[in-house]
């Protein structure tokens, strides 16, 4: 495939995209591919125009092995920050495309999630401590039978519920990676 060819079929990918021959230089790049990385990158080595790490080693380690990897890359213009998932695939012919799909959305709709769900937590867990420590006072009077059975049954459902907010907000840890399972 010509590098003309090549441009047209690029071309007709919604999200930014670039091809690198395997001497580590850009063939081909579409226009959103342009927006994302600059305008002069034909012909240039990727680390002119993807300063990730990540993406570099993943372009290096697919035109070696062959193969696909993922690699994450935030991206900095007009002082906005975004984030992309980076798809590195090769192609034949010593060809890797490089696939930018912004996911900066979904990455700050999860950590608004995460937050939500640590905040509601707390706001659940404290009066559900103040029900336990009130049932405990209460414990202690003198009560009929019945009027003990509820108190048990109140302080059951209100360890039951502390128990479900804590595992609530250990999941929501994991998922954020501030919690490790050993």
């Amino acid at each position: 495939m010509t590098d003309v060819e090549l441009a047209r079929v690029l071309a007709g990918l919604p999200l930014p995209a670039m091809v690198v021959r395997r001497d580590d230089r850009i063939i081909a790049c579409n226009g959103p591919g342009q927006a994302l990385l600059g305008d002069a990158i034909i012909g240039r080595h990727p680390a002119m125009a993807v300063r990730a790490p990540s993406v570099l080693e993943a372009i290096s380690q697919v035109a070696r092995d062959g193969g696909v990897q993922e690699a994450r890359m935030t991206h900095r213009r007009e002082g906005q920050e975004a984030v992309f998932q980076v798809t590195v695939s090769a192609q034949g012919e010593g060809l890797v495309l490089c696939v930018f799909r912004d996911v900066t959305e979904e990455e700050r709709a999860g950590e608004m999630r995460r937050d939500f769900v640590a905040n509601v937590s707390h706001e659940i867990r404290t009066p559900l401590h103040g029900i336990r420590g009130l049932v405990e006072l209460l414990q202690h009077s003198e009560m009929t039978i019945a009027q003990r059975e509820n108190l048990d049954a109140i302080r059951a459902a209100a360890e039951g519920l502390l128990v479900i907010v804590s595992d609530v907000l250990d999941l929501s840890k994991l998922e954020s990676g501030k919690f490790s399972i050993e």
